[in-house]
């Protein structure tokens, strides 16, 4: 998923900004103090830019390739911790029926929608769990429903990991590349996209799995 480059620009300029709080202008005679180790600052710009990543184009929102086709019917909230709590207790719920760690799906949602139920890929990806409608139609539910699109997602997660005898990297790899890839490849595939994705989703999952 690339970096879209209206997030560069905030990061370049959270960069300059934190730069003049690290290194604020000396008065005469005084040498510059620094307010905070640099790389604690920076982590947490990069946090505030990745926290919310969707920038406007042509009155979509786009986000890595996503983009959000407004639906009048629910109200999204602005950011991501709150788009996120929204679909809270029904996570806990589908989760529970299908046996999937809750942790897993949160972190699959936010990786793959942010918890935007408009969200839309130009590949035709749809949903909170961006699911491809033939993935849909094979799961059973109507990914253009939030509901019927997460619980989709959840129930396609625990059939990848009763494939893969639990294998969670292969499940996530085959989430997002295809169980068939997978195969031919005995792991994950040697994608850019599959492999930063695999990587980010553990980050995730192990950040929920801890309280954070």
């Amino acid at each position: 998923m690339r970096t879209p480059i209206a997030g560069i620009t905030r990061v370049m300029g959270r960069i300059r900004e934190i730069e003049a709080m690290i290194y604020p202008a000396p008065e005469p005679h005084e040498e510059p103090k620094v307010n905070e180790r640099f790389e604690n600052v920076m982590q947490r710009a990069m946090e505030e830019v990745l926290d919310d990543p969707y920038e406007r184009e042509n009155g979509n929102i786009i986000s890595g390739g996503i983009a959000e086709v407004p639906n009048t019917d629910i109200t999204v909230p602005a950011s991501v911790t709150a788009r996120l709590a929204m679909w809270e207790d029904k996570i806990q719920e589908l989760c529970a029926q299908y046996g999937v760690d809750p942790h897993l799906a949160r972190a699959v949602m936010r990786m793959e929608s942010g918890g935007n139920p408009n969200a839309i890929s130009r590949a035709g990806a749809i949903g909170l769990m961006q699911l491809m409608p033939g993935t849909a139609r094979g799961l059973g539910v109507d990914p253009k429903d939030p509901h019927r699109n997460l619980e989709g997602g959840i129930k396609y997660l625990a059939q990848l990991s009763d494939k893969y005898n639990g294998d969670l990297t292969k499940t996530l790899a085959a989430y997002n590349a295809g169980s068939g890839r997978v195969d031919s490849y005995g792991g994950i595939p040697p994608f850019p996209e599959t492999q930063r994705y695999v990587r980010n989703v553990l980050d995730l999952y192990q950040k929920y799995s801890r309280g954070d």
